[in-house]
C-alpha cells in the first residue's frame, strides 16, 4: 500500500487507509447502500462508524479540496454568500464565500455533488472553487450568515431612502407619539432606532454609544463593560437617528448646539427597560449616548455576585449589624449599586422599613420604598432625606455622597441608630475615607459611624465554551508580581475568540472586592487625622486584600485573565 494515493482512491478504501474505519465496517456500510442507494459517506457517520472531521479529511484528500473551520466560513464577503438565496444555500447546505472575476469559492460538506455545483454555476456565472466543512460547521455558519444578512437588509431598507433633512422643525415637534404615526420621511429613522435598541437589548447591553463621524455614523454598544461596533449608516443618517431620539425622549430637537439630557422606557415582554439619554454636540454633528438600565436580567442575590467565601462572610456580617454605614466605592459602571440592591434583597423582611434615594432608580424591587430625584423642582438628595428622616426608615440606601449635605445626612443618620448604605466615588477602600473627609465630614462623626468600606471591580470571566489552557510568559508573570517557580502547579486559561463572544474570549463579568473593616484601630486613625497610606497599611495587616490581589485570585482559579485584571486594577505601591 506503500504507493496508496487517495485521488485515485474510493472514500471508503480512503477511511479504511486512515484507519478511519474497518474493512468490516466498510462492508456493512457497502451492504446498506445497495439497498437503500444513499451515498456512502451519509451511511458511515449514521452508522456511527465515522465522525464527521474523518469524513471531512478523506474527502480533502480524495479530491485535493482544502478544510475549513466555522471561524473561517464567518469571514465569508456577505455580499458573495446573499448571491445564493438562503433556502437554496440552506437545502443544499452550501455557502458562497468570495468571488473573482470569472471564479467562487463555496464551502460545502460533500464536493461529489455535481448538480448543486451546476447550479451554483448557472446562479452565479461563474466557476465554483470547492471548501470543505463538516456539516455541523456549515449549519451554523448558515444561520449566523443569513441572520446577518437579514439584519443588513433591514438596515439599508431604512436608510436607503434617507436624504438630509432641513425642514422645518416645529413641525416635527407635533408628531404623535401614541399613535406612532410618522411620515414616510421619518419611517426610515424610526426602524433604524428601533433596530439599534433591540440588537442592543438583545446582546444584553448596558450602553449604546452613536458616534458621528467625517463619512459615517459609528454605533457601538457596550458588552461587558467593552464597546462592540454593531454597524455603521451613512454620515448623512445622523439628523434623522437624532430627531428620532429627541421625540422619544422629549427633549428639544431644534437646538443643536447644546448638550441636553432626556430619558424613555423601553417594555419588551422580559422586562420595562429605563434608557438616560445623554447629547453632546460635537464638531461632527450631535453624539448620543443611552444608558440602558435594568437591561440584565440576572437575579440579584449576594452569592452570583462574584464574592470568595471569606470576603462573603465579612460583608454579610456588616450588612447585618442594626446601624452604621456601609459604603460601596468604585468608578461608574464598576457594579456597586448591583452589590448594593443585592444586599437590600438580602436584609429585606416584614419587621424592617428599608428606603431609598436614587437617581436614577436602575431596578425596582417589590417592598423597598424607592425615592427617584428630580433636581429640575429642587428634590434633590438632602432635600428627599429630611422628609425621609420623619418616615421612620430602620434601613437607608442613598444612591451616592457627592457633598457635604448629603454626608451629613447620612453620618447622622448611621450615629442614631439606622443602617445607611451608600456609594461613593473612589480608587479603592483607603482614599474612600480620605474622600469623605474631604467633603467636610468631621473625623471624630466619620470614625464612629462607618463599619465596613468595599472597594469594587468588574472584571470578564473567560468564555467557558471556548476556554483554552496556556503557559503564559515570564513578562506576563512579573506583571502580575509572579515568577515560573511560584506557578509551576498552576493552570493559566483564556478564552478563544469567536464569533458568540465577539472575538473576545470572554462571556459575562464578575465582581472583585477590597475589604476594609473598619475596626478600633483604623478608627483611632481616623479620629487622629492620619494619612491615606498609615490606614492602607494597617487595613492589610489586619487581612484587607487589595483589588490587584483580588484580581490574581480570579486568574489563579480560571475565571479571568492576567490581562482582564491589568486592565481592571492599578499595581499596590
Amino acid at each position: 500500500m506503500s504507493n496508496f494515493n487517495p485521488q485515485f482512491q474510493r472514500i471508503g478504501d480512503i477511511l479504511v487507509y486512515n484507519k478511519a474505519i474497518t474493512q468490516e465496517n466498510l462492508e456493512r456500510a457497502l451492504s446498506e447502500q445497495k439497498t437503500t442507494n444513499e451515498k456512502l459517506g451519509p451511511i458511515l457517520l449514521k452508522l456511527g462508524f465515522v465522525s464527521e472531521t474523518d469524513l471531512i479529511n478523506a474527502y480533502s484528500q480524495q479530491m485535493g479540496h482544502r478544510v475549513v473551520d466555522v471561524e473561517e466560513i464567518l469571514k465569508a464577503n456577505l455580499e458573495v454568500t446573499a448571491l445564493l438565496s438562503e433556502d437554496f444555500a440552506k437545502e443544499k447546505r452550501i455557502i458562497a464565500v468570495s468571488k473573482s472575476e470569472h471564479s467562487i469559492v463555496v464551502v460545502m460538506e460533500d464536493p461529489e455533488d455535481i448538480s448543486t455545483l451546476d447550479a451554483v454555476k448557472k446562479l452565479t456565472n461563474s466557476n465554483p472553487e470547492i471548501l470543505i466543512s463538516s456539516k455541523s460547521d456549515i449549519d451554523k455558519a448558515l444561520d449566523i450568515l443569513y441572520g446577518k444578512i437579514k439584519k443588513s437588509d433591514e438596515v439599508e431598507s431604512a436608510i436607503s431612502n434617507i436624504s438630509i433633512v432641513r425642514g422645518d422643525e416645529e413641525e416635527s415637534d407635533e408628531l404623535d407619539l401614541g399613535t406612532e404615526e410618522v411620515s414616510a420621511e421619518d419611517a426610515p429613522f424610526v426602524k433604524l432606532v428601533n433596530l439599534i435598541l433591540m440588537e442592543a437589548i438583545k446582546e444584553g447591553s448596558t450602553d449604546i454609544h452613536i458616534e458621528p463621524g467625517r463619512e459615517e455614523v459609528n454605533v457601538r454598544i457596550r458588552i461587558d463593560g467593552v464597546l462592540v461596533k454593531i454597524m455603521s449608516p451613512p454620515s448623512n443618517s445622523l439628523n434623522g437617528i437624532v430627531a428620532r431620539i429627541k421625540i422619544l425622549s422629549k427633549l428639544n430637537i431644534a437646538e443643536h448646539r447644546l448638550p441636553q439630557d432626556g430619558r424613555m422606557k423601553i417594555k419588551t415582554k422580559e422586562r420595562d427597560i429605563d434608557v438616560r439619554v445623554s447629547i453632546l454636540p460635537t464638531v461632527h454633528g450631535e453624539k448620543i449616548v443611552l444608558r440602558l438600565l435594568g437591561s440584565g436580567n440576572k437575579t440579584l442575590t449576594l452569592q452570583n455576585l462574584g464574592f470568595p467565601d471569606k470576603k462573603l462572610k465579612i460583608f454579610r456580617k456588616w450588612i447585618n449589624q442594626p446601624y452604621g454605614m456601609v459604603i460601596i466605592s468604585g468608578p461608574t459602571g464598576s457594579g456597586k449599586s448591583t452589590t448594593l440592591y443585592a444586599s437590600l434583597m438580602e436584609i429585606m423582611n416584614e419587621s424592617v422599613n428599608i428606603t431609598t434615594v436614587e437617581d436614577p432608580v436602575e431596578y425596582q424591587i417589590p417592598g423597598i420604598n424607592q425615592v427617584q430625584m428630580h433636581d429640575d423642582i429642587g428634590l434633590n438628595f438632602s432635600a428627599s432625606l429630611r422628609s425621609i428622616l420623619r418616615q421612620d426608615p430602620d434601613v437607608l440606601l442613598i444612591g451616592e455622597i457627592r457633598d457635604k449635605e448629603t454626608a451629613d445626612i447620612a453620618v447622622k443618620f448611621s450615629l442614631t441608630g439606622h443602617l445607611v448604605f451608600s456609594t461613593v466615588h473612589a480608587n479603592d477602600a483607603p482614599s474612600t475615607i480620605t474622600r469623605l473627609l474631604d467633603l467636610g465630614i468631621a473625623p471624630f462623626l466619620l470614625g464612629s459611624s462607618l463599619n465596613l468600606i468595599m472597594a469594587q471591580r468588574l472584571v470578564r470571566t473567560i468564555d467557558e465554551n471556548a476556554k483554552e489552557e496556556y503557559t503564559p510568559t515570564s513578562e506576563e508573570l512579573s506583571r502580575i508580581n509572579l515568577s515560573s517557580q511560584d506557578t509551576s502547579s498552576m493552570k493559566f486559561f483564556r478564552g478563544k475568540p469567536t464569533t458568540d463572544n465577539h472575538q473576545t474570549g470572554y462571556k459575562g463579568r464578575t465582581a472583585i472586592h477590597e475589604i476594609l473593616e473598619v475596626n478600633n484601630e483604623i478608627r483611632q486613625l481616623i479620629y487622629d487625622g492620619s494619612s491615606q497610606n498609615e490606614i492602607k497599611k494597617s487595613a492589610v495587616n489586619n487581612g484587607m486584600t487589595s483589588l490587584r490581589d483580588a484580581g490574581i485570585e480570579k486568574v489563579k482559579t480560571g475565571i479571568s485573565t492576567i490581562d482582564e485584571v491589568l486592565r481592571a486594577t492599578v499595581e499596590d505601591i
